[in-house]
């Protein structure tokens, strides 16, 4: 492995953290290999502690980059972890636009790894009997396939995008040709309408920046209709989703989700399954609060705000005239927010909360959220309605889902500026919170999916009857 020091890889064990006992089958042994992002990582780490209490090991590879990340990995006894350098570990300075170098090191340094990995496993009598990866990670398959081990997607994101992408890059592939207004419509099987607006980003790969994602899920999706029968398991419920998870004749996709912290899905837990908890600052005011009366607004750990939608957010929260708590990470713009001052006279501005307290805390009323889709469900979960600002990928898709499918939320909508604007921004956020039958209908909804979600995560629920058939088809 290049550029990384014996000393960093030596703090990550790869063997597990306490002595094992009482498995299923010493042989049943699950290597998650997972792309190094937060909405990655997270569901795949839910993931691995439901294989281990169904009495399979795990092993969890991500690179060095993201491992470093992590300030305290969780202590499970039956997981471990086997880090692997990306090329850059932590030190890539690129933009985005320059993505695909390191998509394309994570792609040659990982593929050696996980290779010799598998075969050193092997060698040792330890061998890997699955292998389990998540979104753009396709080489991780093809190791897989050349090494003659099976191997399972993981599809963190909506069983509707993948449906989208599947479509795309096989049979309907004419549909998505001359998208170039937002008026167009798209019907596909199974799916609600859908404009261009409404597509994740990497369905159009001729934009240049976009080309090494797409051709990462063309390549995944010509894998999977080169298997007999394949099968893929998706971050979602049954119920929320089941026209889409059903609608493809080549594919079995299987509900496993909400692939998010046991907190969210527990009506009695409380500040509880956190690994860390940070100052409780943000946590008394919010307990200063009346129930159901703040905003809260958060845009993940990595998306991009441009300055000037972080004005249009400040402003719009200043004309809405309700508390709210915001989440401005360090270096994302919010420095620059004119009315700064003013914010913080009306609100809370933090640089990082447990989005898993905060979404369980009665005085939240409303989430104004990019809509990745560890949001998405966590919101769905915690019975919090939501304002959707989608800025790429599939939050794009998630956002319609969001107010035109399960009506949830709302979305709000690109101005002449070319991004959402204060007024729009205090409309939605009226909309959710307000007193309007709109707004009544909204949040019956809103207990309905938090309802749903939780029975499928339950003894027999959905959620958890998938995975155990799926595990018994691989591992017994």
């Amino acid at each position: 492995m290049q550029n990384t020091s014996l000393a960093s890889i030596e703090k990550f064990s790869l063997f597990p953290t306490k002595k094992m006992e009482n498995m299923r089958n010493d042989k049943s042994h699950v290597l998650i290999v997972i792309f190094p992002g937060q909405g990655h990582i997270n569901p795949s780490l839910q993931l691995s502690k439901r294989l281990i209490d169904l009495g399979i090991k795990v092993t969890l590879s991500t690179s060095l980059s993201a491992f470093n990340k992590i300030k305290i990995l969780p202590n499970i006894e039956g997981l471990s972890f086997a880090p692997f350098s990306d090329g850059y570990d932590g030190n890539f300075k690129g933009s985005f636009n320059e993505f695909h170098l390191y998509y394309s090191s994570i792609k040659s340094h990982g593929s050696e790894f996980i290779f010799n990995l598998i075969k050193s496993n092997a060698k040792n009598c330890t061998p890997f009997t699955h292998i389990i990866y998540t979104v753009i990670m396709e080489w991780t398959g093809l190791v897989a396939k050349e090494l003659n081990t099976p191997s399972t997607l993981f599809w963190i994101q909506p069983a509707t995008v993948f449906d989208i992408y599947y479509y795309r890059y096989t049979d309907y592939s004419d549909y998505f040709k001359n998208c170039d207004s937002n008026d167009k419509i798209i019907e596909l099987p199974g799916l609600p309408p859908l404009s261009p607006i409404d597509f994740p980003s990497f369905v159009f790969d001729n934009v240049e920046c976009n080309n090494w994602a797409a051709e990462s899920i063309k390549t995944q999706i010509d894998l999977l209709n080169s298997e007999e029968n394949p099968k893929i398991l998706v971050n979602t419920f049954d119920d929320l989703e089941l026209d889409a998870l059903r609608i493809l004749n080549n594919v079995t996709m299987i509900g496993i989700g909400p692939s998010i912290p046991s907190i969210f899905l527990d009506d009695n837990s409380f500040r509880a399954d956190m690994i860390e908890i940070s100052s409780n600052n943000y946590m008394n005011w919010l307990d200063l609060m009346t129930k159901g009366s703040v905003i809260y607004v958060a845009f993940g750990s990595y998306t991009e705000t441009s300055s000037q939608l972080m004005e249009e957010i400040g402003q719009g929260l200043l004309k809405c005239g309700r508390p709210f708590l915001w989440v401005i990470r360090e270096g994302q713009n919010g420095k620059n927010l004119t009315c700064k001052d003013e914010l913080e006279k009306k609100g809370k501005l933090v640089n990082w909360c447990s989005q898993a307290e905060v979404l369980k805390h009665p005085s939240v009323g409303c989430f104004l959220t990019h809509c990745g889709w560890n949001s998405t469900l966590e919101s769905i979960a915690s019975g919090v309605p939501v304002v959707a600002c989608p800025i790429w990928n599939d939050q794009l898709c998630n956002a319609k889902l969001v107010q035109d499918v399960w009506k949830n939320g709302v979305r709000v909508n690109i101005g002449n500026k070319g991004i959402a604007e204060r007024d729009e921004f205090e409309r939605c956020i009226e909309i959710v919170m307000g007193n309007s039958e709109e707004g009544g209908k909204l949040r019956n909804n809103v207990k309905k999916w938090s309802d749903l979600a939780k029975e499928a995560m339950k003894k027999n629920g959905s959620s958890v009857v998938n995975l155990k058939t799926y595990t018994n088809e691989f591992f017994i």
